[in-house]
C-alpha cells in the first residue's frame, strides 16, 4: 500500500513563503500524476496544484502565480513552493494522486497557518 508523508508546514506571516514536501513510498511514483490539496476548517478539501508525470502543471485560480508545484522522481517526492502567502491559505495541506482514484490512504497532512 502506497504511503505518503507530508512535511514543511508551519506558521508564517502574510507575504511569507514556505516549501512543502511530500514523500511517496513504492516503486511507481514516476508514473503517477500528483496533486497538492488543502482543507481549511469547515470547508471541503480542494485541489491546489497538480503535476503530470511529464511535468505539466496546473493550478487553482486562488494560487496561480504564487505557488509552484514540482517533482523529483529520483527522490519519490513532490514539492509545493508557496510565496506571497495570505491568511486564506491557512489549511492542512495533503498530497495524493491527481486526478482520482486516490491512494487508499491519505497522509496526515501538514498544517500551514498564515497569520501576523
Amino acid at each position: 500500500q502506497v504511503q505518503v508523508v507530508e512535511s514543511g508546514g508551519g506558521l508564517v506571516q502574510p507575504g511569507g513563503s514556505l516549501r512543502l514536501s511530500c514523500a511517496v513510498s513504492g516503486s511507481f511514483f514516476s508514473i503517477y500524476a500528483m496533486g497538492w490539496y488543502r482543507q481549511a476548517p469547515g470547508k471541503q478539501r480542494e485541489l491546489v496544484a497538480g503535476i503530470t508525470r511529464g511535468g505539466t502543471t496546473n493550478y487553482s485560480d486562488s494560487v496561480k502565480g504564487r505557488f509552484t508545484i514540482s517533482r523529483d522522481n529520483a527522490k519519490n517526492t513532490v514539492y509545493l513552493q508557496m510565496a506571497s502567502l495570505k491568511p486564506e491559505d491557512t489549511a492542512v495541506y495533503y498530497c495524493n494522486k491527481f486526478p482520482p482514484p486516490f491512494f487508499a490512504s491519505w497522509g496526515q497532512g501538514t498544517q500551514v497557518t498564515v497569520s501576523s
